[in-house]
């Protein structure tokens, strides 16, 4: 039996299921037993680029270094035992015969671009720009469950459950049960996510990608296998395989490429899967902690490895030409801006930078208001959230955004300092109002603005025939931005009362 294999098996299933677990938890209204910070905190990548980029030491600091230092000690284990995008990739990879890229010495070249993201990021860093949400594995696995996967899962169960109960006239103990879904795994609030589509094509063009070349994405894109990488090479539990007669069937198994026909191998690329220890013929592979001291079983370094020394500053060096196309960007980015911010975000280049685009906010947010930007803010602004008033307003006593947010982006406010949080500024278009241009009283949006003393007043106005009507205007100095005014109105298709974020 294949016990290493089923091991590491059985902890990739765990780490997938604990990673839905924690992401599906932190959903309204549920509440999880582990907060989802946990597993942003564990992301080194994420962590060390984004503390960079905003100059600031981010809670989870240690965790991340932890990583590092097993990392250190037994190399590369995250990508192979703990990744739950790289659990996916293997599942998704199973389904057909792939094509290995045999042999590491073959494919020296490709497994380099993980370094060019990598040195990218950091680059963008160091100038003020943290784009290594981009790429980040947990990042994108996080986003995809909680704007594609969660909603459809709990859409699509829901939705059978209703058709079951309605067709078959089911009630009781089915219905009891039903019921009781409701108010813990389909309690979910089920929304409509715009632009998600994007992330889900993104996330099947990563998965798919290993039916072609096993673990493409792994061995030549992703920043964070980069920086294990890069870590791993000098740790100190390797493989070794003592009296081997070159046989090569571990070299072409290897789903990393990680073995040479010579019976080297690259630690940086080992992600301690185990296969090749059952895939030799001869039994004769094992890992342990005392490679590294037999001569005769050589690991490759420099010239073996997948990036030298020296083609590791040439890469560094030609990623400084990419932070030079936000170069025109970066003036207009930072101006006064119209879209509306979730309540307690940081100013917009540090939101900008803080925010990792995990969707937590949006996932939790009551009103589904919270909505993933495309271009709304700019290319830098991609995938971060800003609220879409005409789908949903920000509720006057909520402030799970910011209790949801795992970098700070979104901070922390309790119910006092929410209300007096201004996030945007309602105005009235006295040309599509009905009060206002069609002289026919309607106080909607004075009637549902949540603030104490009416941020909307209400003023009595002459119009046609002598008549007078009630019309509704917006006191400033009240008006905290919520939209709920905007959402309410009953114009159409274009709402008389529009609310613009002021940053």
């Amino acid at each position: 039996m294949r016990k290493l294999t089923l091991l590491r098996r059985f902890s990739q299933l765990f780490f997938l299921t604990f990673f839905f677990y924690v992401l599906w938890g932190a959903t309204y209204p549920l509440k999880g037993l582990v907060s989802p910070e946990i597993l942003f905190k564990a992301d080194p990548l994420m962590i060390f680029i984004t503390s960079l980029s905003e100059r600031v030491l981010l809670p989870g600091l240690l965790l991340s270094i932890t990583m590092i230092i097993i990392t250190l000690i037994i190399g590369r284990f995250f990508c192979g035992w703990i990744c739950p995008l790289g659990t996916v990739i293997d599942i998704t990879g199973s389904l057909k015969k792939k094509k290995y890229l045999k042999g590491a010495e073959k494919n020296k070249w490709i497994r380099k671009i993980k370094y060019v993201f990598l040195g990218t990021f950091v680059i963008f860093a160091l100038i003020g720009i943290q784009v290594a949400w981009i790429l980040d594995p947990i990042v994108a696995f996080s986003r995809v469950v909680s704007l594609n996967i969660i909603p459809a899962i709990t859409l699509g169960v829901n939705k059978l459950f209703i058709e079951v109960i309605n067709r078959f006239e089911l009630s009781g103990p089915f219905y009891d049960f039903y019921m009781s879904l409701k108010e813990s795994f389909l309690g979910v609030n089920v929304y409509f996510f715009k632009n998600s589509l994007v992330t889900l094509i993104f996330f099947i063009i990563i998965c798919f990608s290993s039916l072609f070349i096993s673990r493409l994405w792994c061995r030549t894109i992703c920043p964070l296998g980069a920086m294990y990488a890069f870590i791993a090479k000098y740790s100190l539990f390797g493989r070794k395989a003592e009296n081997c007669t070159n046989c090569n069937i571990c070299v072409d198994k290897c789903r990393m490429a990680a073995i040479n026909k010579d019976n080297t191998y690259l630690k940086s690329e080992c992600i301690l899967c185990m296969d090749c220890i059952y895939d030799c013929s001869r039994q004769v592979a094992i890992f342990s902690f005392s490679s590294f001291k037999n001569k005769k079983e050589k690991v490759s370094f420099d010239n073996e490895s997948n990036i030298s020394r020296k083609d590791f500053l040439f890469l560094i060096l030609s990623s400084f030409s990419i932070p030079s196309f936000f170069k025109g960007l970066k003036k207009e980015q930072y101006k006064e801006i119209e879209i509306i911010r979730p309540p307690g975000s940081l100013k917009e280049k540090s939101f900008l930078n803080a925010c990792i685009r995990c969707g937590n906010c949006m996932k939790v947010c009551i009103t589904n208001g919270l909505q993933p930007s495309l271009l709304h803010s700019g290319v830098q602004g991609l995938w971060t959230p800003v609220l879409i008033p005409e789908i949903g307003y920000c509720e006057y006593n909520c402030t799970l955004c910011g209790e949801a947010c795992p970098t700070g982006a979104i901070s922390r406010l309790n119910l006092k300092e929410k209300h007096k949080e201004k996030i945007g500024l309602a105005k009235v278009d006295k040309g599509r109002c009905i009060a206002w241009n069609y002289h026919e009283e309607c106080l909607v949006c004075e009637e549902h603005c949540p603030v104490a003393d009416k941020a909307i007043k209400v003023e009595l106005v002459s119009v046609k025939n002598g008549k007078k009507i009630f019309a509704p205007v917006v006191d400033k100095d009240l008006c905290i931005g919520c939209g709920i005014c905007q959402n309410k109105c009953p114009a159409r298709p274009k709402r008389a009362i529009r609310v613009k974020g002021i940053r």
